[in-house]
């Protein structure tokens, strides 16, 4: 097994484990579970779809070679990554394929038709044909009872030409009448059979792309809510690498180069009020699928070196989950995800991804197996402060408790925190909780008054999040402290001398710091001349004392915004001049 492919990243990551094949990298995930990875390299130079039957533990891939002439195959592999079988095509090359929600029948572009294969025994036969070559290679879709598939007209250009919407059923062949410039793009879910999600690319001919849903329930599709994203100027179109519909068909996901994970409902298209989290810096999307039961969203990218191809999460994202993050970037796995590249199993418990390498001709099917068990967390006992009281300026620990159900988790979770306080929200540095359960939260109070502290762990793969915990706290000002030498004798009417040193806690303390200094003597109480605060804190006073016996000098410095007062005294024996 080759690790070259691993790196440190500091207390910023949490886990890195290489599974299975060389180069595919955990990165952040505090998962109780590490996942289970197999990889086979795809005999393919290019990849148009893959679709999962869970009924029948299978994997479809097929290629994109878009050529008359050349046969290719579905190629067909087992839920452990094993190639089981292959689909040769009868008229030119392969392209986009569909399963009907039963699970009965695989539907496969081929150059002039689209064929049907029974799942049980691979029989073929002609669904429909077609009025094209479709060298272009066609999308293909189920929805409603009935096949829907894409086709171009033309031969060259095949990215930027006009794409007609066709659906089929009965061996009979319908024009919709809907149409987009550049590729269209398919979403279904068999939870809302009669649901069917389009999505326009980006090309010369369609600089704003739209999204759109049908309903394909009756003979003809009935077009819903329809959105583009571009602005008066033109900016923000969507530049769409796949989309999917979630387990109950409400959210709609959008893989967005451009932009990221797009969440929308699927009644209005409209944003939904909670997204993910940003993919990590670098990284542009390609390809998401919820899984079937609806629990879990992947999301993936096109990154590169150690940045994060692959990301899994609760499907949810008011859950806030931690997402579990992998980098593809060994020679034998890949470098990052092909758009349309993902699929899940019915029951969640695996995840199918299509990577690629940089160049886009080579391909990888990689067999992962998240965690899927979900236990509840929760903060027990009583937060508490180190010290007990905060100081301005001075480093101060958070000290709570995180207790998590189920298996101990193999590597630790982290508890991340928000100090607010006048000045509004700050987010602290997460930090790893202990095998025991314990954490510290560090911080540096920057304001004297109340703050409270928020603590929270928003779950991760494994793990459901915990209930926010609080805690308020009175931030004092930092202590000062002066220090006095001075002789014990001195002779009246003539020069003393006095030293001293201010130091404070906290922030350094301001420049151009004067003390108050005070003599008290037998004839009363007054007021001298101010001391000077050198830059090192170092001060002198001068005196020509005017009264026998003790002679007691107190300075005082009358503090700041973040530092308290302080005074010091020292007595002085003062003996008549000889």
């Amino acid at each position: 097994m080759n690790r070259s492919g691993q790196r440190k990243r500091g207390l910023a990551t949490l886990l890195a484990l290489t599974l299975g094949g060389a180069g595919l990298t955990v990165l952040a995930a505090p998962a109780a579970h590490a996942a289970d990875d197999d990889v086979a390299k795809l005999p393919i130079s290019s990849f148009s779809s893959m679709v999962v039957d869970s009924a029948h533990e299978r994997v479809y891939v097929s290629d994109d070679a878009r050529s008359t002439t050349v046969k290719t195959s579905v190629h067909v592999y087992n839920f452990q990554g094993q190639k089981v079988d292959e689909l040769p095509s009868t008229y030119g090359s392969v392209g986009g394929m569909a399963l009907a929600h039963d699970g009965s029948k695989l539907y496969v572009s081929e150059m002039n038709r689209i064929s049907a294969y029974d799942t049980e025994t691979f029989e073929k036969t002609t669904h429909t044909g077609t009025n094209w070559s479709g060298q272009c290679g066609r999308q293909v879709a189920y929805a409603g009872g009935k096949v829907w598939h894409t086709d171009i007209g033309y031969t060259t250009l095949c990215d930027e030409r006009q794409s007609y919407l066709y659906g089929s059923a009965n061996g009979l062949l319908s024009y919709t009448g809907w149409e987009g410039a550049g590729r269209l793009h398919f979403a279904t879910t068999p939870q809302t059979p009669d649901v069917l999600a389009v999505g326009q690319t980006l090309s010369p001919g369609g600089t704003d792309p739209y999204l759109t849903v049908f309903d394909s329930s009756g003979d003809t599709l009935v077009r819903g809510p329809q959105r583009r994203f571009a602005d008066s100027a033109g900016a923000g179109a969507l530049d769409l690498r796949d989309l999917a519909l979630s387990g109950d068909g409400a959210r709609l996901a959008v893989a967005d180069a451009a932009h990221g994970t797009r969440l929308l409902r699927t009644a209005d298209l409209s944003d939904a009020p909670v997204q993910y989290q940003p993919l990590p810096e670098g990284a542009k999307a390609s390809a998401v699928a919820f899984s079937a039961e609806g629990g879990y969203v992947a999301r993936g990218a096109t990154a590169t070196g150690s940045t994060a191809d692959l990301l899994i999460q609760k499907a949810d994202p008011a859950e806030g989950t931690t997402a579990l993050e992998f980098a593809f970037e060994g020679e034998l796995d890949g470098a990052r995800v092909a758009p349309r590249g993902l699929g899940w199993s019915q029951d969640g418990s695996r995840l199918f991804a299509v990577t690629t390498n940089a160049s886009g001709t080579a391909y990888w099917l990689h067999v992962i197996q998240p965690p899927a068990a979900q236990y509840d967390s929760r903060f027990t006992g009583a937060l508490s402060t180190t010290p007990g009281t905060p100081v301005v300026g001075e480093p101060l620990g958070i000290r709570g408790r995180l207790e998590l159900d189920g298996p101990a988790p193999a590597e630790p979770v982290k508890v991340s925190a928000t100090r607010h306080d006048a000045n509004g929200d700050r987010k602290l540095a997460a930090v790893e909780v202990d095998p025991d359960g314990t954490f510290t939260v560090l911080d540096v109070p920057s304001l004297v008054g109340e703050a409270t502290y928020t603590l929270s762990f928003l779950g991760d793969v494994t793990h459901r999040p915990a209930e926010d915990v609080s805690l308020q706290v009175t931030v004092a000002k930092a202590p000062t402290a002066i220090a006095l030498t001075a002789p014990a004798e001195a002779t009246k009417n003539q020069s003393l001398e006095i030293t001293g040193t201010l130091t404070g806690q906290g922030r350094a303390l301001p420049s151009g710091i004067t003390l108050a200094v005070q003599r008290t003597d037998r004839k009363g109480t007054g007021t001298l001349t101010s001391a000077a605060v050198a830059a090192d804190g170092t001060f002198r006073i001068h005196d020509l004392p005017s009264a026998r016996g003790e002679v007691v000098y107190t300075v005082a410095y009358a503090g700041d915004d973040l530092h308290s007062a302080s005074t010091a005294s020292v007595s002085v024996r003062v003996r008549p001049a000889s």
